[in-house]
């Protein structure tokens, strides 16, 4: 069976087009050219009897690399027709995503079964197949069809439409005997219904003409694959984001669970809202403690946290004095304002032993459990055996771990057989696994039914003690921190502790590792946000001996070496400039009267008459670990401002090439740049800028292309990224080119200039918020700063008088009106700021209200609601006001 392919594509000088069939780069075929703009090939490609469809995408490569290929979760589609078609002539276009992309989302789009292509008699000599994309006609009652200028096309009769098929999500096509299509004759795409056949909608476009040289008897020609647009208003959607763990009901266990959120969801759909956006849900678990309360910390991207499970789905117990018991104790951790981690997850962690007891031989030999082990044994026999081990040693640290510290697939399997004594509590987190898999997959289904995007949270980073880090140590760089650079929210920058990705590695399988995390939401969420994904295109990486993020280099970067540094006016001092400046001056402004017992405990006089750090204190964890054990106030302090000391540098050497520099960030505000001339200022300035805002465009930008592209194909779910922070220029080219929803916060403005965002200047493709779980409320963030307050009351809510010193239901109403009202495609807003509006609901405590507070490293994430969910629920004339103000905006799905 041979096939012709032929596109249009301009490329530059060593470059070829290439045919990629079923995503394999390796046996790409190669086309031809004879102007660099008009390609052709072709190839014998003997279909398998159980397959009749050939899946493909357009490459360009380079030097027999793909350097760029087609974008997009949907690929070229050739079906196999009838026995007697031997020759397929297929013309196409370069197709990256569609015009309008999140249309094809699983977020907008109801799963249903794909049909079949038509089929022909064999006796037809020659055949024409049409190909279009058209997404979300199911859910309307529609079909795609054609209707054209000859009969076989029904004569432009809107009785007579030929009906398409729909061969997969939101690809359709349809067959024809060529015979019967005399060329040239125009024709349109029309929206069938479903039910009566007749025309609802043309194409509102010119007349498409189709004309070709006749076929030949047994050749299929093919015309470019084409987009399909109907006149439909774009997507603008209201919801709620809020962590499962803060939601409460009558029945909850001192935190929220899988059955709250499918309860939360009743209340979206009764407010009108379309989206429910969650943190992070994974297993946390690693010391027991309330340390293990941070959901961007968890010991497996697959396992969800036990403490979700919602114990009234589970079997009662049938021992009636534990099971009394068990309800006191319920009831006391769930009368709490604040969730007691420690407590709720030891209650839950009883209780569901006691199931597993009861309940677990009889489960793990239901089909359904059956069905899930099979489907992820993969992950799930690992993550039990790190949960036991873990368990065993008293730490999930498993370096120390003995004999077990190096991961073998061998013994774990051993570990899994029923005979092995460890199988017992394996099987039992296989059965908590189950469990959460069935109830989240109820709640997220019951919110497709709803109308309610479930949207789901992927943190950027993993643990360093995570089952990915034990099983799969080659994916990661275990001696680098990632973190944030410093920001109004923490002047320090961000030390999260986690290691960075060995993006080499991962490309050589084509980021299998990131494709399996995303399939794996996919199973569950139709929405994502991706945590801080400026993280694919550099992320902050810290030493491993730093504490603070201010010693940190992007990675990857370009760093600089002397020459070029010397090339802005900078005479480079690698003595001076890449060790701490420490002056008798800094460290009596710095240590007052505690400044000669620093000098002789941590300090070593140079000949220059200024100071270098003794060897057992030149970093930061060593002065952790000499302040360790001292607890009292003015120890605190005396450490922190040690931290400083080691990181006033101007330089800081590359991780990999000593001999090439980093200007470190945010230096100007030291002493080290104090010291410094003011011409040596200018230079450093200009060499700084430089680094920072220009040098990495281009290179972050192919950076990212070379992974995101990879991985949002991997699924349908529509995905939102966290582009906060030190925003690179090249960040909104990528997000723009690849249609990934950016989030829009109006006290954090990304236009340079501006004090607050112009929420009616908001991109159509974005996600906007008053705030995130990092930030404060809107009703916290009025009373911060009284100053910056009053210029909002002012500029832009254009009132008069003084501004109100905590923010009246009214105001946060105002606001939250005027974020709906915007263009973003979704307006998704904090629990805590919707309740904001109304007085007799909201919670009196102001700062109870913060999630969290990302400068403290060591912050509890204990925040619930105040009011059960079942209160929430009556609250009949709030929810109808909320509705009504979603209305109002035309934020319908």
């Amino acid at each position: 069976m041979k096939f012709t392919f032929r596109i249009q594509y301009h490329t530059v000088w060593g470059e070829d087009i290439r045919i990629i069939l079923q995503d394999n780069e390796t046996c790409a075929i190669p086309l031809s050219t004879r102007d660099g703009s008009n390609w052709e090939g072709s190839c014998n490609y003997p279909p398998a009897e159980d397959k009749d469809t050939i899946f493909y995408r357009y490459g360009v490569f380079r030097d027999d690399v793909c350097i760029r290929k087609e974008l997009g979760v949907i690929p070229h589609t050739i079906y196999i027709g009838n026995a007697q078609q031997h020759r397929y002539i297929i013309d196409d276009c370069w197709r990256d995503l569609p015009a309008e992309n999140y249309r094809y989302s699983s977020a907008f789009n109801e799963p249903h079964p794909a049909g079949r292509p038509n089929r022909l008699s064999n006796s037809i000599g020659s055949c024409i197949t049409f190909r279009a994309l058209c997404p979300n006609l199911h859910a309307e009652g529609r079909v795609l069809g054609i209707i054209g200028s000859c009969n076989a096309l029904g004569n432009w009769e809107y009785c007579r439409p030929i009906r398409m098929n729909e061969v997969s999500p939101n690809v359709w096509q349809l067959t024809l005997d060529a015979s019967t299509l005399k060329s040239p004759f125009e024709y349109k795409f029309v929206a069938i219904n479903e039910k009566t056949g007749a025309v609802e909608e043309w194409e509102t476009r010119p007349n498409r003409l189709f004309q070709i040289q006749p076929l030949q008897r047994g050749e299929t020609y093919l015309p470019a694959e084409t987009e399909v647009f109907f006149n439909r208003p774009a997507h603008r959607i209201a919801g709620t984001a809020i962590p499962v763990f803060s939601l409460r009901s009558k029945g909850s266990c001192g935190t929220g669970d899988f059955g709250d959120l499918k309860t939360f969801i009743s209340w979206a759909e009764k407010t009108g809202q379309h989206a429910v956006q969650i943190l992070p849900i994974n297993d946390t678990v690693m010391t027991g403690t309330w340390m293990d309360s941070y959901p961007y910390n968890s010991i497996s991207i697959y396992a969800f946290h036990p403490m979700y499970i919602d114990l009234r789905q589970l079997p009662a117990l049938k021992d009636e004095a534990e099971m009394k018991e068990f309800e006191k104790q319920r009831k006391i951790l769930n009368s709490l304002s604040l969730m007691d981690y420690e407590q709720v997850n030891k209650l839950k962690r009883k209780y569901l032993q006691s199931v597993f007891k009861q309940e677990g031989e009889r489960i793990l030999e239901e089909p359904e459990y059956k069905a899930f082990f099979a489907q992820n044994e993969e992950w799930l026999i690992p993550y039990a055996a790190f949960s036991c081990l873990r368990d065993h040693y008293g730490t999930a640290d498993f370096r120390q771990w003995g004999k077990d510290s190096v991961y073998h697939a061998s013994q774990v399997k051993q570990m899994a057989m029923p005979e092995s004594p460890f199988y017992p509590a394996m099987a039992f987190y296989y059965f908590l696994q189950y469990e959460l898999h069935v109830q989240l997959s109820d709640a997220c289904t019951y919110g497709r039914e709803k109308g309610v995007i479930v949207k789901g949270d992927i943190p950027i980073g993993i643990s360093r003690n995570s089952v990915e880090a034990w099983v799969e140590p080659y994916y990661f760089n275990m001696n680098g921190q990632a973190g944030a650079p410093p920001d109004a929210f923490s002047t320090n920058g961000q030390n999260w502790g986690l290691p960075t990705y060995n993006w080499q590695v991962m490309e050589k399988d084509g980021y299998q590792w990131w494709k399996r995390r995303f399939q794996k939401m996919a199973e569950y969420f139709t929405a994502y946000r991706i945590d801080h994904i400026l993280g694919f295109f550099r992320i902050w990486e810290i030493p491993y001996h730093s504490v603070h993020g201010l010693l940190g280099q992007f990675v990857p970067s370009l760093p600089m070496d002397k020459d070029e540094i010397q090339s802005f006016g900078l005479a480079f001092d690698k003595e001076m400039m890449t060790r701490p400046y420490i002056s008798d001056d800094l460290l009596d402004s710095m240590f007052g009267t505690h400044a000669h017992e620093i000098r002789r405990t941590f300090l070593r006089r140079m000949r220059n008459g200024l100071y270098a750090l003794r060897p057992e204190f030149n970093t930061q964890r060593k002065v952790q670990a000499y302040f360790a054990e001292k607890e009292d106030e003015e120890s605190k302090e005396i450490c922190e401002k040690l931290y400083s000391l080691i990181s006033n540098v101007l330089f800081i050497a590359d991780r990999d090439n000593p001999e090439m520099y980093h200007p470190r960030i945010g230096v100007q505000n030291e002493a080290v740049f104090q010291q410094l001339s003011v011409k040596e200022q200018e230079a450093f300035n200009r060499l700084y800028n430089h680094y920072y805002y220009e040098r990495h465009n281009e290179f972050w930008y192919h950076e990212a292309m070379k992974k995101m592209p990879v991985l949002l194909q991997a699924t349908p779910m529509l995905v939102c990224g966290e582009d906060l922070g030190m925003v690179p220029n090249c960040v909104p080219w990528v997000m723009d080119q690849l249609q990934i929803l950016s989030l829009e916060i109006q006290r954090m403005p990304k236009k340079a200039g501006l004090e607050f965002g112009k929420l009616e200047e908001y991109p159509y493709l974005s996600v906007c918020t008053i705030g995130t779980h990092d930030m404060t409320t809107l009703r916290g963030w009025w009373k911060e700063d009284a100053e910056q307050t009053e210029r909002f009351y002012h500029n832009e809510l254009h009132y008069w008088g003084k501004a109100p010193e905590d923010a009246p239901g009214w105001l946060c109403e105002e606001v939250i009106r005027r974020h709906l009202q915007c263009p973003s495609m979704l307006c998704i807003l904090t629990w805590q700021d919707w309740t904001s509006m109304n007085e007799a609901i909201r919670n009196p405590n102001i700062d109870a209200e913060r999630i969290n507070v990302p400068a403290n490293p060591r912050h509890y994430w204990r925040w619930r609601m105040h009011i059960t969910l079942e209160e929430l629920m009556s609250l009949t004339e709030f929810n109808q006001h909320i509705r009504q103000m979603i209305e109002e905006s035309e934020r319908g799905y």
